[in-house]
């Protein structure tokens, strides 16, 4: 697969979807739902800048084991439609610090060889997050530990109980093409505004502004 095809593809998780977060945030069976005007994932469109309606399904135990699945549409401009992502991972506190890794292979039933995985880790504390992500696996000829994305989050209330969220991430390719994006996000009741850009003209460095909403429902 030529590098222009893969960023296009993107990889993966959505700024307004992320697994761990869900999972790690209600113990037990839940669901989610959720729509948003352009699904984007580490700066990039997965849905050619046009709307996306998702939905999923985790489950959280008490120890921090969680797993669950996760679809939404998508748009390469190619046969793929649909994005069906499947996730295990394990999230727990250690004091003031919480730590989350695991694995999610991301699938595209109609999609002609975009099949991949990726594992994850971050660590928290307070209002800043770290995190990294690496290729496990890929239809491709990317290997495990080929393509590497590091992120830093920042995550503050204002106005009571609005959410602003910072977020800046590095993705490094074995092929070449590296880029940067860069986020700055208001959420709220499941409610989110986000202005993203990328660094890399090649991909598309205009600014993308993202509205989402998310429900989540306890089963």
């Amino acid at each position: 697969m030529k590098m222009k095809k893969y960023l296009c593809i993107a990889l993966g998780l959505s700024a307004a979807f992320n697994y761990s977060s869900l999972a790690h945030a209600t113990e037990g069976l839940s669901a989610n739902i959720g729509v948003t005007n352009n699904y984007v994932w580490r700066g990039v469109t997965q849905t050619d800048d046009k709307p996306a309606v998702s939905g999923g399904i985790d489950y959280a135990s008490e120890m921090g084991v969680y797993v669950g699945t996760w679809a939404s549409n998508v748009d390469f401009g190619d046969d793929a439609s649909t994005e069906l992502d499947l996730y295990l991972g394990f999230a727990n506190d250690v004091g003031e610090f919480s730590y989350d890794f695991g694995y999610v292979y991301y699938g595209y039933p109609d999609g002609d060889e975009l099949d991949f995985g990726e594992v994850y880790g971050s660590l928290s504390w307070n209002f800043l997050s770290v995190g990294v992500s690496t290729t496990a696996h890929s239809d491709w000829s990317s290997d495990f530990g080929d393509d590497i994305y590091v992120e830093a989050n920042l995550t503050f209330e204002i106005l009571g109980d609005v959410e602003l969220g910072l977020h800046a991430g590095s993705y490094n390719f074995d092929d070449g093409l590296d880029y940067q994006d860069y986020n700055i996000s208001l959420s709220k009741s499941g409610f989110s505004f986000m202005l993203s850009q990328v660094s890399e003209d090649e991909i598309d460095d205009d600014y993308k502004v993202i509205i989402s909403f998310t429900h989540e429902i306890d089963l």
